[in-house]
């Protein structure tokens, strides 16, 4: 989709950014049609695809244009960028499937396999990270490198700090701030997509200014999708879902801003029933009483309209309106 914006050019745009609106079109649709805009779906991982002959002999091809002019050469890596894009992030979500071995209960399956379960994580994960590696090598510029390295890098410092600082489940939630929340969701969540973006303009070499706008969309879109996942578990309508959620997730977090340090945790020890057991019902009941979960939603929104004002620089295109219809969706609320 970057690349389909970027040949248009990277000029200040005109209308329909200015402001965030209360109806938009479903994630579902927007997704579908910002595929129609790129011509191939997003979601393209598969082992078929990675392994496909096909797909390896095209590629072959391609390569024989490098050191040419040809535009088909800059369109490959476009898409490139976008397929090593998503490949870090799958090896990353594929790490994250690993199961603790030490929490594993008698009904979770025989241990042998879920140990071998564990391997085939570990393996799968490392071998698309390589192959994202390998691909990245190739496109040859080495701004682009340094960007996606340090995106890699953040994801690892980011997913650490939630493992080494995560609460079991029915443990007493960590005492961190909306500022610490921001900078960690940055960390595991924003990084990856933000630098992608500033990596697309500077393959199509654009301006440093440009870059920066795109890292700007990349970053707030970003923060604006956590920030709406958060919120899922207290906007929908049903008041009898009893489905866990974290306790650092930002609603939690504000109301505990809101609400001070002593008696957050009052208000989760008084949710705790017999064996620590976590009534969550009751507490998403007490954060929904309180300012967290409107506090959310404005930041939410404030998010997506700092990612419609980077979208502004540049010229109006089916490719800017799908972006914006990205923001439009993630900060639209029943």
């Amino acid at each position: 989709m970057w690349g389909a914006l970027l040949r248009r050019g990277g000029g200040r745009g005109t209308g329909g950014l200015r402001g965030l609106v209360s109806v938009g079109p479903p994630w579902s649709q927007v997704v579908s049609e910002a595929e129609k805009i790129v011509g191939y779906p997003t979601s393209f991982m598969s082992l078929r695809c990675l392994l496909s002959d096909e797909l390896s002999n095209i590629a072959m091809q391609v390569r024989k244009l490098v050191g040419t002019k040809h535009p088909l050469l800059d369109t490959a890596r476009q898409r490139s960028l976008a397929e090593i894009t998503e490949l870090i992030h799958t090896a990353f979500l594929v790490h994250r499937g690993i199961v603790n071995i030490g929490e594993l209960k008698s009904c979770d399956g025989p241990l042998k396999d879920m140990q071998f379960g564990n391997k085939m994580a570990v393996l799968s994960g490392d071998f698309l990270l390589a192959n994202a590696c390998t691909s990245l090598a190739q496109l040859q510029n080495t701004k682009v490198v340094e960007l996606i390295s340090s995106a890699i890098g953040d994801l690892v410092q980011g997913i650490y700090y939630e493992n080494s600082k995560s609460s079991e489940e029915n443990s007493l939630t960590d005492d961190i701030g909306i500022s610490t929340w921001k900078e960690q969701v940055f960390l595991s969540h924003s990084a990856l997509l933000a630098k992608s973006c500033q990596a697309a303009m500077e393959l199509a070499k654009h301006s440093a200014e440009i870059q920066d706008m795109a890292f700007q969309y990349g970053k707030h879109m970003s923060m604006s999708h956590k920030l709406h996942s958060d919120l899922q578990p207290f906007v929908k309508e049903s008041s009898s879902d009893t489905t866990a959620f974290s306790l650092n997730s930002a609603p939690a977090v504000l109301h505990q801003e809101f609400l001070g340090r002593e008696a957050w945790i009052k208000q989760i020890r008084e949710a705790q029933g017999k064996g620590n057991i976590m009534d969550y019902k009751k507490l998403r009941e007490a954060i929904k009483a309180g300012k967290g979960v409107t506090s959310a939603i404005d930041l939410c929104r404030c998010h997506g309209k700092r990612a419609l004002a980077a979208l502004e620089r540049f010229p109006p295109s089916e490719a800017r309106a799908a972006l914006a219809n990205i923001v439009y969706a993630v900060t639209r609320f029943p």
